[in-house]
């Protein structure tokens, strides 16, 4: 989203773009990160060492009532926490690697399917859509096989069968 149009949604709404909204709304939008409002505050910080977490937690509320910004929960991942990301986007779903935290952004053709599919069979109208998939990226599947195998390992070093013993369930980190 261009920064010029969330000015002007925000002037037509009587909403003023003071210097430090003006900060939250461009790292939300440039940054390429789905950002926390800790993870902002921090960043705006370091541009405005005035800025106080009040006013981030503040712009970010009147932000997402505006309509300019998205409050997603990325399946939880990091814990209770939600993220930003500017709403004017395209329409794209979340591709969350739920052992390491990486996000993917999906555009394409398939979601405009989905959501003419859903209006459709319901007869409804889409007004918003957003999609998360959460799974194992490249990496993190390695890793995985790569642990599983060391479990067999073991297991068998140890003297009882591999089917014995269920690997044991990661968590996840912050």
């Amino acid at each position: 989203m261009a920064i010029e149009s969330s000015k002007g949604l925000l002037k037509e709404r009587g909403v003023r773009l003071t210097r430090q909204r003006q900060i939250l709304l461009e790292l939300i939008d440039k940054t390429g990160e789905h950002l926390d409002a800790e993870r902002l505050f921090q960043m705006a910080k370091e541009k405005d060492p005035k800025l106080n977490r009040v006013t981030v937690y503040r712009t970010l509320k009147m932000l997402k009532a505006g309509g300019l910004v998205d409050e997603l929960d990325l399946m939880h991942y990091g814990g209770d926490q939600h993220y930003y990301e500017t709403r004017l986007k395209q329409e794209h779903a979340h591709v969350i690697c739920l052992r390491c935290g990486k996000v993917e952004e999906f555009f394409g053709e398939p979601l405009q399917r989905l959501r003419k599919q859903i209006e459709s069979h319901f007869g409804f109208q889409v007004l918003l859509a957003r999609t998360e998939v959460g799974g194992y990226c490249a990496h993190c599947q390695t890793l995985r096989a790569r642990e599983v195998e060391e479990l067999r390992l073991l297991t068998v070093a140890a003297g009882k069968p591999a089917a014995a013993r269920a690997p044991s369930k990661r968590t996840r980190r912050s």
